[in-house]
């Protein structure tokens, strides 16, 4: 970066008075908290979050260093607001798939034409897009996901939230966008599924090994030294057991 757009020294100094602010107000919140879901303490954990964040970039962009702090990801769901005793509850489930074998995806979709009894003039399946409407036409979407690789499918992420209600809603009332009213403030839990999570057990699984004792081939030193110190014994005794005309020793009776 050059030195026209990096920030100001009184830049870098202003937003780290903007976290001690926040800091501030977040113990202040804290401290009067009326419940562990406090909407209070909730914005003013943004708020604290935001400066953070705010600072590090400043800081970084300034001088080239960093703080300790880790900020949260967006993905944190907000306080539940919802009903205490929710009578009706909808679950939204996504999960994204990709084509990772197109011939095995519509392979399945000409099996699938086959036990219909349709005759080999439908098109449907000659294509990706024919083909994944007959699967999905065909297989329910967890049928599906559990034998993914069958149809051709890599796994990507998943996610499925539970969210509290008031009532049951109408028939067909949010069929037209059945997505657009979803209310993360009345999601009673949520699972997620994704690579990433994968990726930090790995780099915690690394993190261990790195702090273990083992050497570079991933050997203990002290096996290995066990290891030839026993051939070297080994070696000795089998010298022993040979007289001078190099032929063997018989054997004491108690050996």
């Amino acid at each position: 970066m050059s030195d026209a757009a990096q920030p100001t020294a009184a830049e870098v100094r202003a937003a780290a008075e903007a976290v001690k602010t926040a800091l501030d107000r977040h113990l202040a919140a804290v401290e009067r908290r009326s419940g562990e879901e406090d909407p209070a303490v909730y914005d003013a954990f943004n708020e604290l979050a935001a400066a953070a964040e705010a600072y590090d970039e400043l800081l970084y962009d300034r001088y080239d260093e960093v703080t300790p702090f880790e900020i949260p990801g967006e993905d944190t769901l907000p306080p539940y607001t919802g009903p205490e005793e929710p009578s009706a509850l909808s679950v939204l489930i996504r999960r994204d798939y990709a084509v990772a074998e197109p011939q095995r995806l519509m392979a399945q979709a000409r099996r699938v034409e086959a036990a219909d009894g349709e005759g080999p003039g439908v098109e449907a399946s000659n294509t990706v897009h024919g083909a994944l409407g007959l699967l999905f036409g065909e297989f329910e979407p967890d049928e599906i996901a559990s034998r993914h690789k069958e149809f051709g499918l890599e796994e990507g992420d998943s996610t499925l939230w539970v969210t509290a209600a008031d009532e049951s809603a109408d028939p067909g009332e949010w069929l037209e966008a059945p997505f657009e009213e979803a209310d993360p403030e009345r999601v009673v839990c949520r699972f997620d599924v994704s690579a990433v999570f994968d990726e930090e057990l790995d780099d915690d699984i690394d993190d261990a090994d790195d702090d273990g004792d083992a050497d570079d081939d991933g050997d203990l030193p002290e096996l290995d030294e066990d290891l030839d110190t026993n051939l070297d014994t080994d070696t000795d005794e089998d010298e022993d057991d040979e007289d001078s005309a190099g032929e063997p020793v018989r054997l004491e009776a108690d050996r």
